[in-house]
């Protein structure tokens, strides 16, 4: 028998057509995480930095060492120092190794004791050694082939505060990442709060939604595209400010970035990316458990 021509039969509906249409609740919600977004982002990028800032100096002082030379009777500090220099460069792991002139030294002290003393200031003869960055030469290597040039000379390889300064970086670091993942983690806590709340003000949908025939997973599957994507375009609106406001201050700031104690690299945009992604990840899981939660009679 074939089938009723006069029967119209409507095409079923989108899912996505199944949910109200977008609530006031949920602009406050992206505001909420845009800017939330926006925060962890800047700590991200800000870890990136202060981690390469604190094991910069501390990779600058294992790859330097200092030089004190005392001329001998016959010859002059800066005949000395000139021949400490020529004899250190041909030392295994080396890479460098110059005298300062005294119009250096004289730059170096004078924000420690002022420009109108340096003239009468009697200064020491030092050696700048620039180290090999994989089989650096040792303190013990450096002061026997100076004494074998028959040079008197003090080596300083920094070694007595470069532990403290390594401390310190480790402290900087561990810091930086933990100011991360607090903002990070207060971002996901309010996410999936503010989530909750936006579908308890929709448990009416949801009950209506299940009785007439939706299962549990597809309900959950619709509450939880739509608030992923809520929260995706709202971290991205937020993590691309971040990423606009650091981008500016490094063009600001030069090699350096904005100053040489926080480096930033273009690089460290990369971050931009992750905030995004887990501002959704949150919001997905924090709709679907919720949403399964009421339909079970749990929420």
């Amino acid at each position: 028998m074939s089938a009723n021509p006069s029967v119209i039969r409507k095409p079923l509906p989108v899912p996505g057509t199944l949910l109200p249409r977008e609530r006031s609740g949920e602009r406050w919600l992206a505001a909420v995480i845009a800017v939330l977004c926006f925060l962890a982002t800047l700590s991200a990028i800000g870890a990136l930095a202060a981690d390469r800032a604190a094991h910069g100096w501390a990779g600058e002082l294992r790859g330097e060492a200092t030089v004190q030379v005392r001329p001998r009777v016959d010859e002059s500090g800066p005949t000395a120092a000139a021949r400490a220099a020529e004899t250190l460069s041909a030392v295994q792991g080396v890479e460098e190794a110059y005298a300062l002139d005294r119009k250096a030294s004289e730059r170096l002290l004078a924000p420690w004791v002022g420009e109108a003393v340096l003239p009468d200031l009697p200064l020491p003869h030092l050696v700048v050694v620039r180290l090999d960055e994989k089989h650096p030469a040792s303190a013990p290597t450096l002061s026997r082939a100076l004494a074998e040039a028959g040079l008197d000379a003090s080596v300083d390889d920094h070694s007595l505060w470069r532990g403290e300064v390594e401390r310190a970086a480790g402290i900087v670091t561990v810091l930086a990442i933990a100011a991360f993942v607090l903002i990070a983690g207060a971002t996901a806590a309010v996410i999936a709060y503010a989530t909750r709340a936006g579908m308890a003000a929709q448990a009416d949908i949801i009950e209506t939604l299940s009785l007439n025939g939706a299962s549990d997973g597809h309900v959950a599957g619709l509450y939880q595209a739509r608030f992923g994507k809520l929260a995706l375009s709202a971290g991205v609106a937020g993590a691309v400010m971040a990423g606009l406001a650091m981008a500016l201050l490094r063009l600001l700031g030069g090699e350096a970035g904005l100053t040489p104690a926080l480096p930033v690299r273009f690089s460290d945009l990369l971050a931009i990316v992750v905030c995004p992604v887990l501002a959704a990840v949150t919001a997905i899981l924090a709709a679907r458990f919720t949403a399964l939660a009421k339909l079970s009679g749990r929420g």
